[in-house]
């Protein structure tokens, strides 16, 4: 390996070593409470070390939030395929709770962390409401699928009510089990039969099987 490309790899380690002390800081203690000169004593470096990556607070912010959010909807489209809505629907669920489960520092700053987020910029506003790669839209897309096929048992709860009744629900899940796995005053059922009890719960209640006979109610 030439000079150049062992610079090119340190500097990538140092800038991933950056945003993960950011990650975990800011997930610990807040937005706000979290300065850059306290990323750089995370990682032992100088605060000036820091600023060669990245400008200032919002833009190390920025990154994590494209970064996060990228591995995220990843971890969707894995369901893409999927033809049937519902099916595809209850695939994302899983997934939601599994990567909560496999990337928890990751969760608990992109859905656990008030005040994160902070103003989108023109790149992530980009996204926005494009299946591919934005997850709510690609779970409103699935919604909406299912409303097509006459499959939701209520006709009246629209799109967004639905898609964030199922956000919430699996929300409920893998935020208890991120931040409460391992409490000693309750003892949880395993992980995987809560998962199947929530999908399970959810989607029975809110759409019909495929192909299911209209009953009649006379």
């Amino acid at each position: 390996m030439g000079v150049t490309e062992r610079r090119e790899r340190e500097k990538l380690d140092l800038r991933g070593k950056i945003m993960d002390a950011a990650r975990e800081l800011f997930a610990t203690f807040g937005y706000e409470a979290v300065s850059m000169r306290k990323i750089a004593d995370k990682i032992e470096y100088s605060p000036t070390a820091i600023y060669l990556h990245f400008a200032d607070k919002q833009a190390l912010v920025r990154e994590l939030m494209r970064s996060d959010f990228e591995k995220f909807d990843e971890a969707f489209q894995l369901s893409a395929d999927i033809v049937d809505p519902v099916e595809r629907i209850r695939s994302i669920g899983r997934a939601y709770i599994r990567f909560a489960v496999e990337h928890p520092r990751h969760f608990q700053l992109m859905f656990m962390t008030p005040g994160f987020h902070g103003e989108p910029d023109e790149a992530c506003l980009s996204v926005r409401g494009n299946p591919d790669e934005d997850g709510y839209a690609f779970l409103a897309l699935a919604v909406q699928q299912a409303i097509d096929e006459r499959r939701v048992i209520r006709p009246r709860h629209g799109v967004h009510l639905i898609a964030q009744t199922l956000w919430a629900a699996v929300h409920g899940v893998a935020s208890l089990q991120v931040a409460k796995h391992d409490d000693p005053w309750i003892e949880f059922e395993p992980l995987d039969a809560r998962i199947d009890a929530m999908v399970d719960l959810t989607t029975q209640g809110l759409f019909k099987p495929r192909n299911a006979k209209k009953v009649s109610h006379r």
